[in-house]
């Protein structure tokens, strides 16, 4: 099977942040070098199309690029029914603030059997659709070079995607650069970027679990629930799919608020309007890739 991969998810790895000692505040000198080596990986690039989700990562990049190439940086977004339309409607904005060249482009990974089947490598299979798309997009556009939002914390986790990033010949000058997360959102708020404490996002098809199928009905009821907790306040959002049942999780400082009347009947009763019988707080919190808990891990 294409992009089979590691089996298992890979143990943590460590890294200094490259802005900030931890439990202290950034360092502006540490800030500013790491903007020029960011700026100083994408400026011989020449040409760049960027793969641009709208999240923070890709929006530093696209960025930097469009400081950097002008023109001859893009960015591309790719639509499908696992990207919701929030998350939509603001890469065109963030695009839009940036000054930078956007482009959208239709995605149909949800119609390739090994990635609606939802292995754990299902990620490779939705980024060599991507990956495919930007190959096209950058020839079309004369354009040298993809790059993505990759930084060095996501070497971390278990990311089939990055499989995908290596055979498709893309680079990610966050991780070029040596920027962590933190370093990230410090080079964003450096760079006046509104975006720059956004909370980390994923697509939708991450909130079922490994095994069950993706659908259109799932990931529209996943991402109508997770708007209306948006809507009542929360931010950091991911609502867990397990049939009849909702996992939500939320950040750790907003729980307190979740548990409080009314606001608990308005979450239970949120969930039930769009189709789910229970709707459970998950005690641990919001973190990246609770699925991937239940797996072994290669170190």
């Amino acid at each position: 099977m294409r992009g089979k991969g590691p089996l298992a998810r890979r143990a943590p790895r460590r890294y200094r942040s490259s802005v900030t000692p931890t439990g202290s505040d950034p360092a502006p000198d540490a800030v500013e070098a790491a903007t020029i080596r960011l700026r100083e990986v994408v400026r011989p690039l020449g040409s760049a199309l960027v793969a641009f989700s709208g999240g923070l990562d890709s929006a530093l990049v696209l960025r930097v690029a469009t400081l950097e190439l002008g023109e001859r940086a893009v960015g591309l977004t790719a639509v499908g029914p696992a990207l919701p339309e929030e998350e939509r409607l603001d890469a065109a904005r963030v695009a839009s603030v940036l000054g930078a060249r956007h482009v959208f482009v239709d995605s149909q990974e949800i119609d390739d059997p090994d990635y609606a089947s939802n292995p754990i490598n299902r990620c490779f299979f939705c980024k060599s659709e991507l990956y495919r798309i930007t190959a096209r997009t950058a020839t079309e556009l004369g354009l040298a070079h993809v790059v993505n939002g990759t930084n060095l914390d996501d070497l971390g986790d278990y990311r089939p995607g990055l499989d995908a990033a290596r055979e498709h010949g893309v680079r990610s000058p966050l991780v070029e650069a040596g920027l962590d997360k933190e370093a990230v959102r410090a080079v964003a708020r450096h760079l006046g970027m509104d975006v720059w404490d956004k909370p980390a996002s994923a697509c939708l098809a991450s909130r079922i679990p490994y095994g069950t199928p993706v659908t259109r009905e799932r990931l529209a009821r996943i991402e109508r629930f997770e708007s209306d907790l948006r809507a009542l306040g929360f931010r950091q959002v991911r609502v867990r799919h397990h049939e009849d049942l909702a996992r939500v999780e939320l950040g750790r400082a907003e729980m307190d608020a979740a548990l409080a009347e009314p606001m608990r009947t308005k979450i239970v009763e949120a969930g039930k309007a769009v189709g789910y019988r229970f709707v459970t707080l998950d005690l641990a919190g919001y973190r990246m890739g609770s699925f991937n808990e239940r797996l072994p891990v290669v170190r």
